[in-house]
């Protein structure tokens, strides 16, 4: 399963022209692809228009969607967090933490455009799918 960041569902949404909105046009057929309850909150409020955020709440629940949250994962998160910290590697959103540490308790690879994310990989191991 590979997760899809907010980053790359908004860039493909707003048809911009990266590498990772290539990308989930290409496999959006042959890979098994999902989204977090978060980055479908976080994609959802930057829709504009009523009808707009129908058409985008329809096509995302396409997909499979995480629940997240939960005690387990809040902590495993902020330990990841401290983790990389200790290292010398900051992360600036408390949602990316959870988003990576989903992926990681989970086994799922995810495809972002965000170096938050980065630590995550070259620290922890988060496989990323690299376009």
């Amino acid at each position: 399963m590979v997760i899809v960041d907010t980053t790359v569902w908004v860039d493909y949404l707003t048809g911009a022209d990266t590498l990772q909105a290539g990308w989930l046009d290409v496999e959006m057929g042959r890979q098994r692809l999902g989204l977090t309850d978060l980055i479908l909150c976080e994609v959802l409020q930057g829709v504009r228009g009523d009808r707009r955020f129908t058409d985008v709440r329809r096509e995302l629940l396409k997909f499979e969607v995480f629940a997240t949250g939960g005690t387990r994962l809040a902590i495993a998160a902020a330990r990841n967090y401290r983790t990389l910290r200790a290292r010398g590697r900051t992360v600036r959103r408390t949602i990316d933490c959870l988003i990576a540490t989903f992926c990681l308790i989970n086994g799922h690879a995810l495809i972002h455009n965000d170096r938050d994310f980065d630590a995550f990989e070259q620290a922890l191991g988060l496989r990323v799918i690299h376009p």
